[in-house]
C-alpha cells in the first residue's frame, strides 16, 4: 500500500473516532508580479475593468486619465474610494485601471470590484474586511434581453380593440 493510501486510512480512522480532525485552511500568499503590482479583473453590468494595484501615494488613473477627470461625479469617485476606506489604506496604493463597456456607473462598480480583488491578492489580511463589506462578490444583475413579440423585455405593445 502506498504512503498516500496509508495516510488516507489513518485520516478516516481518526475522523470516524471521537477525536475529529479540524482542517485549517492554509494562509493565502500574496500574488505580485516582478514590478510589485497585483492584478485583478472587476466586472459590473456590461463593464469590465482590468486593475493593477501597487504601493504608492493614492494616485488613481482610469483609462489614462486621473480619477477626478474620468469619473466627474462625486458619487462615482466615492464608490471607487469605498474599497480603500473599508480597509483603512487610503493614500497607500496607486491604481491603474482600464475599463471597457457599459456606462460610467457600471464602470465605477467594475473598478471597485477589481480594486477589491487586487487588494486581497496584494495583502491577504485585507480579505475579511472586504468580504464582510461585500466588495468581493460580483454583482450578477444585468439588463434582461428583449423578447420577440414584446416592446421591451417584458412590456407588451399597446392593445387596440379596433
Amino acid at each position: 500500500m502506498s504512503d498516500d493510501l496509508k495516510s488516507l486510512d489513518e485520516l478516516s480512522t481518526l475522523t470516524s473516532g471521537e477525536d475529529a480532525i479540524v482542517e485549517i485552511a492554509a494562509p493565502r500568499e500574496p500574488v505580485r508580479d516582478s514590478l510589485g503590482r497585483s492584478y485583478a479583473t472587476g466586472k459590473r453590468k456590461d463593464a469590465v475593468a482590468r486593475v493593477w494595484v501597487k504601493p504608492g501615494t493614492g494616485k488613481v488613473v482610469v483609462n489614462g486619465k486621473p480619477m477626478a477627470e474620468y469619473f466627474a461625479r462625486p458619487v462615482l469617485q466615492m464608490v471607487l474610494a469605498q474599497a480603500f476606506s473599508v480597509c483603512d489604506v487610503e493614500g497607500q496604493f496607486d491604481v491603474m485601471a482600464t475599463v471597457k463597456g457599459g456606462g460610467l456607473s457600471g464602470q465605477a462598480g467594475a473598478v471597485k470590484h477589481g480594486v477589491s480583488k487586487a487588494l486581497t491578492l496584494y495583502d491577504p489580511s485585507l480579505r475579511p474586511a472586504l468580504k464582510a463589506a461585500g466588495f468581493l462578490t460580483r454583482d450578477a444583475r444585468v439588463v434582461e434581453r428583449k423578447k420577440y413579440g414584446r416592446r421591451k423585455a417584458r412590456r407588451s405593445f399597446q392593445f387596440s380593440k379596433r
